[in-house]
């Protein structure tokens, strides 16, 4: 009887030292892995991973502009129609009377190398002729303004914007510097005949010729400066300044977006 009761106690501490064995095996495994043997199927806990923002202990979340659907082609006329509409309007406000010369972000001045023919006639009273043929710079774009807008569509029309995109995301006027930077020489080539034309229409040219030989006159100086090309870049400028201007307020006014490629496509350059 006694040698049963002994064999007893000593399977029952085996059994009871194996237990305790195989419950530290399970703690051990679900320490390091995460899996409970009891229930190997469902985890008791899962790893997961997060990426801090160095400066701040929140979580970085990432917000990238969503495009949508846009293809390169879509973005590129909505852009183009931007340019276009900037163009019409911009044309349409320059070339009414006083559209440049009452217009202080276009006005075009006295040229920088004759400014010291404006000093010196209006040191001998002659402010008035300074004056006048400031005026004609300025009537003579008006005038020629007005065949620019072909000009200007035709250079845009004709536009591959090969990084639409980034263009769309870039800064308010960025559509127009890339078309300034791609057609300038072309448009004042196309451009430059108008001005001659409009000069001579508006009396500019007679004007002129009479305000500098006064001036050498007065001075004993031979000073010379081509009119044309001066108001030709002016003028230009001048439309871009414009574009530029019509490009910002659709990029950062929903209400002129008028057609439905513009609110498509700036739409979604509202996040950016």
């Amino acid at each position: 009887m006694r040698k049963n009761i002994l064999f007893a106690a000593t399977l029952l501490f085996s059994v009871s030292t194996q237990a305790q064995l195989l419950d530290i095996i399970k703690s051990t495994v679900k320490t390091k892995t995460g899996v409970d043997l009891d229930n190997p199927s469902k985890p008791k806990s899962s790893i997961t991973t997060t990426t801090t923002n160095p400066t701040t202990t929140a979580p970085t979340q990432t917000s990238p502009v969503n495009l949508g659907n846009l293809t390169s082609s879509q973005i590129s006329s909505g852009l183009k129609e931007a340019l276009s509409l900037g163009v019409t309007d911009g044309v349409k406000k320059l070339a009414l009377t006083d559209g440049f010369l009452k217009n202080e972000a276009v006005k075009i001045l006295m040229p920088e190398k004759l400014r010291k023919i404006d000093t010196t006639l209006r040191s001998l009273g002659m402010g008035s002729l300074a004056d006048e043929g400031v005026k004609l710079l300025n009537r003579a774009a008006e005038d020629a303004v007005t065949e620019a807008a072909p000009i200007f569509t035709k250079a845009i029309t004709s536009m591959t914007i090969t990084d639409a995109k980034n263009i769309l995301l870039s800064s308010d006027n960025a559509a127009t510097n890339y078309l300034q930077t791609k057609t300038q020489s072309q448009l004042f080539t196309a451009f430059q005949p108008k001005v001659k034309a409009s000069l001579g229409k508006v009396g500019a040219d007679t004007v002129w010729k009479n305000l500098i030989s006064k001036y050498n006159t007065f001075t004993g100086q031979s000073v010379t400066t081509d009119l044309n090309e001066y108001v030709t870049t002016e003028t230009i400028n001048g439309v871009f300044k414009m574009v530029a201007d019509k490009e910002s307020g659709i990029r950062n006014t929903p209400a002129m977006r008028t057609t439905s490629i513009l609110q498509k496509v700036f739409g979604a350059q509202d996040g950016k």
